[in-house]
């Protein structure tokens, strides 16, 4: 049975004792392990932890994100990768070579682009595509989901976004950033892939969230017939 994480906000006390681990979102007060951050309360083992309810993406170098160009000058492309730092693409960091008289052939202002953070710097974040999957999107689902809610998403290990994609029978991208590019062989998977990744996003606060996942999914397979 499913039961709801409980909601925690910064200075409330986690748990007491030294058998207790501060993990992402908390801190060590004394005994105490004390909340630095508004969210759900989980513990894995001894690790206390917060999963974060909302904020915006913070890069972090090899991180797998899809971005927006939103301008081009002579040495690579400006992107938009939904962060609180300005993003670049240098010229540099493509794996092929590119005539430098006309880059809006490649990517022009408007396009998505699957990438990965190279390094993060204090002024802005340095992009590469040179990795395997890395590129331009021509087609299929672009969905917006927070950030924080990547890693529901994508589950243990990838487990639940394996769910989502065989049952789809869809290609899916979860950008980091809390961008998912989803491509299917028809408009009617693709839809379906968004409609349960949305499902997730919204029952984030749920334990248990696989087999609610899977019960979604049989009931819409349900519907079909």
């Amino acid at each position: 049975m499913s039961e709801e994480r409980e909601k925690v906000i910064p200075g409330e006390i986690l748990e007491t004792g030294e058998d207790w681990l501060p993990g992402e979102g908390t801190r060590r007060d004394g005994k105490n392990i004390v909340a630095s951050r508004f969210g759900l309360k989980e513990i894995q083992n001894r690790l206390v932890k917060i999963i974060p309810l909302s904020g915006v993406y913070i890069p972090r170098r090899g991180n797998l994100v899809i971005g927006v160009v939103t301008d081009i000058n002579f040495s690579g492309w400006n992107m938009d990768i939904n962060a609180p730092y300005t993003s670049f693409l240098p010229l540099a960091e493509c794996p092929r070579f590119f005539n430098k008289e006309d880059l809006a052939e490649y990517f022009d202002i408007g396009d998505m682009v699957v990438c990965k953070v190279k390094a993060v710097k204090r002024k802005g974040v340095d992009l590469s595509l040179k990795s395997i999957g890395l590129g331009k999107i021509e087609d299929g689902m672009i969905v917006y989901i927070n950030s924080n809610k990547v890693p529901r998403v994508i589950g243990k290990e990838g487990s639940m976004i394996k769910i989502i994609k065989d049952a789809t029978k869809c290609d899916i991208v979860v950008g980091q950033n809390g961008v998912v590019w989803i491509k299917g062989k028809t408009a009617e998977n693709e839809m379906l892939a968004k409609e349960t990744i949305l499902f997730i996003t919204g029952k984030s606060y749920l334990s248990g969230l696989t087999e609610k996942v899977q019960e979604f999914l049989s009931k819409k397979f349900g519907e079909k017939k």
